[in-house]
């Protein structure tokens, strides 16, 4: 009906995704993130952040933020409504929401999902570092699969693994 939203089955989505990498790649514009292409070196500098797990404040209605103070890290989100932001803002100073400390587990969850989002991949070591943990032998079988790429301590999920990405996350943090 009217105002329904018609989405192309999965396999449909699957060859818009693959014609799409082709034509960016062929323009130089390859894929350094599972919804950005750019030329190398022009990469969106803001968005790496996020994905790297960098520190950034949120500041305004509906922002959200990370950061690591004083030996921990914390998330933060402001009020979405504009109007309701200003008010607590004049009210009380800030217009957050939410702030709160992220457990470790959930910081290593967050590197891991937001890594895989790039074509660079995680760094192994500091995945572990976070104390998260990768199965040994899930890695050789998500490989030989073509799902993921090890390479010089660095885990990367292949173009196939991206298509796939909340099923390997799943897989690779169970």
């Amino acid at each position: 009906g009217a105002g329904k939203l018609k989405v192309p089955d999965d396999d449909l989505c699957v060859d818009f995704y693959d014609v799409t990498q082709e034509l960016c790649e062929a323009a130089g514009l390859p894929a350094y993130e599972v919804s950005n292409h750019a030329a190398p070196g022009e990469e969106s500098r803001h968005n790496l952040i996020y994905w790297r797990m960098g520190d950034y404040a949120g500041i305004g209605p509906g922002a959200h933020g990370r950061l690591s103070l004083e030996g921990a890290r914390r998330a933060t989100a402001c009020i979405a409504s504009p109007e309701d932001w200003l008010e607590q803002v004049l009210a009380q100073g800030h217009g957050m929401a939410r702030n709160e400390l992220l457990s470790q587990a959930d910081i290593a969850a967050e590197y891991l999902i937001m890594g895989l989002r790039l074509s660079e991949g995680i760094d192994i070591s500091r995945y572990e570092s976070l104390g998260g943990r990768l199965d040994a032998m899930t890695l050789p079988q998500l490989e030989t699969d073509g799902l993921i790429r090890l390479d010089n301590g660095r885990l990367a999920a292949t173009r196939e693994g991206r298509l796939l990405l909340n099923s390997l996350i799943a897989q690779l943090a169970a």
